[in-house]
């Protein structure tokens, strides 16, 4: 005869068999992140088909070969993150801030010589990390938003580009400064000092470098192209921010430095000199935020600066090409004129300048502005043998122009025909036609244009010159309105996308959320005692509510506007939750603290997000916008500087005091306990005098600091491995059947948490004892009133293990606020780069991986997922002791496990199908393809750690 139902026990298998569950789960949710990827995130055809020499339109003559060159050499300085209000005067701006008026030698370059000096606002093309920047420029294209992750290992750039062009033609190049060029290009270059770049906190290396380097190459006759990469403004950005000294100091040694090269371009300039006809770029890859960041595609991020300047001065007509649209008093009230330019134009009108074919890949336009001040596109032009009359400088200008624009054009068009035929999808027709039609008209007009050039006997004159005149520019708006065209195309269609993979991906995710939820229910029905299933009955609310609460945040993700603000709306909801729980507990007259004080930490949490705390301080000062700023305007500097340095050290104290009480209560093994403990103690220790090494406030002698700063950081690391390691072979080896289920999970669980978190404190800086504090007081809200809701229900009467689903999704809400509270967010100037060389000096790309990902993750993925267990041990404590049903503990952590895993995969399919409804949308590659790489690492890293729960718990 069966046993009785109230008496059924939990099938043992189901104990063995539950980590294979999980490992299905992440195994189709790798494969369906893998489908939609592809499809997603496949980067543009790139054509392996370069342009030559030899090529011929097949236009008219003028336009049938590749311009001739303008300029013998050419020199750029490209200074990383280069802010366009680090260049252009601060009368250009609403407020004057510190760092503007800093490169003042550029600003009178511009002001005195306006023919042939002019400032740039220069538009990049997000994503704005330095490889895609690189790669643009030098190509010509548009980046591809794939290219992100190698932004740390630069691949070989096999598509054609003006390096290759340059070495084609004979070109000798010489290269200094950020290594990831000699990565790029490692066979371009006849003599190269290249320097690690990615050391975000050493400053000086590479600009020394370059110093070393830079005046003496200028004496030098061994090149043709010169370029210069300067890291300092770059890094100064990443570490203290944009409103900083050492960024002001690094302006100012950039002014100098310039000022060096100026002085000597000018003197080695005279007729026959070296740089008779050198021409000097200034130039930025991409803006920066105020916090030092780059990645995105907001105004800071793309606006960056390039000046330009000819030592040998065009005629008077060029300010007729230049013109005075964007002009400006400066300090010293001479006027400064700024020109607009698109970074996507750079590659095309340095090939035009320097005489070599342009890259085929290119969609560019030769820039006018930039292209006239050059005084070599200007000479020998008066009297052409092919033409039938004289002309003036600006007609002559003109019409070379307009030849370099029509070998552009047919080069765009050439390139439009073989990326159109050799790609998978290619352009819509309708906008092949379209771009085909203005290509049809320009040509039809370059005829025209040419005759008109051409004047009948009786055809002189005012009314001849003026028809001339005209007939160029009319071609010219034609050439440029076909490029430009094509350029808004590409931009709003570029990236290729196969909607079969996609739809396969997201169709597997959404059977995963389906399959997930009815494992969910079913393992709850099957564990549940059919004699109490009023149980769920009394759940069903709280379910509801719950998937309300993960249905809002997960809609929210539709919009861009709430991407941009997801931490305040996943705060909003857990205090919505919060207060729902106060209003529920004072209609039954049953109000407990804990209410009180969750509700409290949502209000510290919202303040946190909203102003962004770690971001908004750079060092041991605040910005005038942090809380702490507040505090500042009204107690003083001092007591800003004071507080800053000592509240960390307080709020440690106070995490080390709660932390130790737990291990003390939490761990039931003497070995282990004793050992975790002694680990913390060590940790925190290394902590606070790392911190103490990095304040103003206390002098250290300099092996002290050396100790604090390098020592410090890496003893953290090596005692949470070791306790890391000490708690695996426990699990394997340990006595752990002497102790019961539930000691033994919470005595893993708290091992766990314990190696992990001192890393992660270490890494968050200075506000991660706040945060801490805030993680530890938000999870023991919930943990207690979860209890709470037991007792309310009547749960632990009637002996059922169900979790409530309320407390689970109030803890993927904090994992969210405190991913926020930490100053990230979901784009990749969220990255907080600083982080992975905390106690480190030198670049290695996996070890500063792993810090950056700890640093990304730790807060909002690894402690949450492997803080579960307690949700489902406190709720079995109150259950268990009148529960019929024998150990209820495993089932209720499977549950918790899938509750909160399906949490996330909800959430990630929603982002999932966000993106592909808005993969035309203007920010696709600033914003939502961002989020869905975040969304999907955190849930592959969720579904890991979960694995791993499931091995070590069961």
């Amino acid at each position: 005869m069966a046993a009785p139902a109230s008496h059924r026990r939990r099938d043992p298998a189901l104990g063995r068999s539950w980590p294979l569950i999980f490992v299905a789960i992440l195994a189709v949710h790798s494969l369906a992140i893998f489908l939609f990827t592809r499809g997603f995130l496949l980067t543009r055809t790139e054509l392996d088909l370069h342009s030559h020499r030899d090529d011929r339109t097949g236009v008219s003559p003028g336009c049938s070969s590749w311009p001739p060159p303008a300029v013998d050499r050419l020199f750029i300085v490209v200074l990383d993150a280069l802010r366009f209000d680090f260049v252009a005067p601060s009368t250009f701006f609403e407020e004057k801030q510190p760092w503007m008026d800093k490169l003042q030698v550029l600003q009178k370059l511009a002001a005195d010589e306006k023919k042939s000096a002019r400032i740039f606002k220069a538009l990049a093309d997000p994503p704005t990390t330095s490889l895609q920047r690189l790669k643009a420029l030098t190509t010509g294209g548009l980046p591809t938003f794939i290219d992100v992750g190698n932004s740390f290992g630069a691949p070989a750039i096999v598509e054609d580009n003006i390096m290759h062009q340059l070495a084609k033609s004979g070109k000798r190049v010489v290269m200094m400064g950020d290594d990831t060029w000699t990565q790029l290009y490692p066979e371009h270059f006849n003599k190269s000092f290249p320097y690690p770049s990615f050391n975000v906190k050493d400053l000086d290396t590479v600009d020394n470098g370059i110093i070393e380097h830079l005046l003496p190459s200028l004496h030098e006759n061994d090149w043709d192209v010169l370029i210069a990469h300067f890291l300092g403004v770059d890094h100064a950005g990443h570490i203290f921010g944009v409103d900083s000294s050492p960024m002001i100091q690094k302006l100012e040694q950039y002014n100098q430095i310039l000022e060096d090269v100026i002085d000597t371009l000018r003197s080695l300039s005279k007729p026959g000199g070296p740089h008779e006809n050198t021409l000097l770029l200034v130039m930025g890859d991409h803006g920066q935020t105020l916090n030092g960041d780059h990645g995105g595609g907001t105004a800071e991020e793309v606006e960056t600066s390039l000046f330009a300047w000819s030592p040998k001065t065009p005629p008077d007509a060029v300010v007729a090409v230049l013109g005075e649209d964007s002009c400006n008093f400066d300090l010293n009230g001479n006027e400064v004129c700024v020109s607009t330019m698109q970074q996507l134009d750079f590659a095309v009108t340095v090939s035009a300048l320097l005489g070599i074919p342009f890259p085929f890949g290119s969609i560019g336009r030769v820039n006018p502005e930039l292209y006239a001040l050059s005084a070599g596109t200007w000479d020998n032009q008066k009297m052409d043998i092919k033409a039938c009359t004289p002309r003036n400088d600006l007609e002559a200008w003109r019409r070379r122009y307009a030849e370099a624009l029509c070998v552009n054009s047919w080069q765009v068009k050439r390139y439009i025909d073989q990326y159109s035929s050799s790609s998978i999808i290619g352009f819509s027709a309708e906008y092949l036609h379209h771009v085909a039609d203005l290509y049809s008209k320009a040509q039809a007009n370059w005829s025209e244009a040419l005759k008109s050039t051409c004047p009948s006997e009786i055809a002189r004159g005012e009314e001849f010159k003026d028809s001339t005149s005209s007939a160029l520019q009319l071609q010219i708006d034609a050439y440029s309105s076909f490029l430009e065209s094509f350029a808004k195309l590409a931009r709003s269609a570029w990236t290729e996308f196969d909607l079969w993979l996609m739809g396969i991906g997201l169709l597997l995710m959404i059977l995963s959320v389906i399959t997930q939820a009815y494992t969910l229910v079913k393992l709850n029905s099957v564990c549940q005692p059919s004699d109490q299933k009023s149980a769920g009955a009394r759940v069903i609310p709280k379910l509801f509510f719950a998937f309300t609460l993960v249905a809002i945040r997960a809609a929210s993700l539709l919009s861009n506007s709430y991407i941009l603000t997801e931490g305040r709306v996943a705060n909003f909801l857990l205090s919505t939750s919060c207060i729902a729980g106060v209003w529920h507990s004072a209609t039954k007259g049953n109000f407990s603290i804990e209410e009180f004080v969750f509700l409290l930490v949502n209000i510290f949490t919202r303040f946190g997000i909203e102003f962004g705390m770690s971001k908004q301080i750079a060092g041991p000062t605040a910005t005038k916008d942090h809380p702490v700023g507040i505090v500042c305007d009204i107690f003083g500097s001092n007591f800003c500087n004071v507080f800053v340095a000592i509240f960390p050290i307080i709020s440690l104290a106070l995490v080390a005091y709660v932390v130790l009480k737990f291990i003390s209560s939490a761990i039931h093994q003497r070995f282990l306990k004793y050992f975790i403990m002694s680990g913390t103690i060590l940790s925190y220790a290394f902590i606070t005098n790392h911190w103490a090494s990095e304040s103003t406030l206390l002098s250290h002698p300099k092996a002290n600091r050396d100790i604090g700063k390098r020592l410090a950081p890496r003893f953290v690391y090596a005692i949470g491995a070791l306790s890391l390691a000490i708690s695996v072979l426990w699990r394997l080896f340990g006595p752990i059947n002497c102790l019961k289920l539930n000691k033994r999970i919470t005595s893993l669980s708290a091992a766990m948490l314990c190696s992990w978190s001192p890393t992660i404190l270490i890494l968050l800086g200075r506000q991660g004892s706040f945060v801490a504090l805030i993680c530890i007081i938000g999870a023991w809200c919930i943990i207690k009133l979860q209890q709470k809701n037991q007792k309310d229900l009547k749960l632990d009467i009637i002996g059922s293990c169900f979790p409530n689903p309320v407390s689970v999704t109030q803890w993927s809400l904090l994992a969210v606020c405190l991913f926020y509270l930490t100053g990230h967010w979901c784009t990749f100037d969220g990255l907080r780069y600083g982080a992975a060389f905390i106690g480190f000096d030198h670049f290695h790309i996996i070890r500063q991986g792993f810090l950056l990902s700890i640093d990304t993750f730790g807060v909002s993925h690894i402690l949450p997922v492997l803080s579960l267990p307690f949700i489902a041990i406190y709720c079995c404590n109150t259950t268990s002791k009148n529960s019929k049903v024998k150990d209820v503990t495993i089932n209720t952590l499977i549950q918790v496990h899938l509750m909160y895993g399906l949490i996330t995969a909800i959430t990630t399919t929603i982002t999932i199908v966000c993106v592909t409804i808005q993969r035309r949308h203007l920010m696709v590659w600033g914003l939502f393809a961002p989020k869905y790489v975040f969304d999907a690492i955190g849930l592959l890293l969720t579904d890991l750690l979960i694995c791993f729960a499931s091995l070590y718990y069961s």
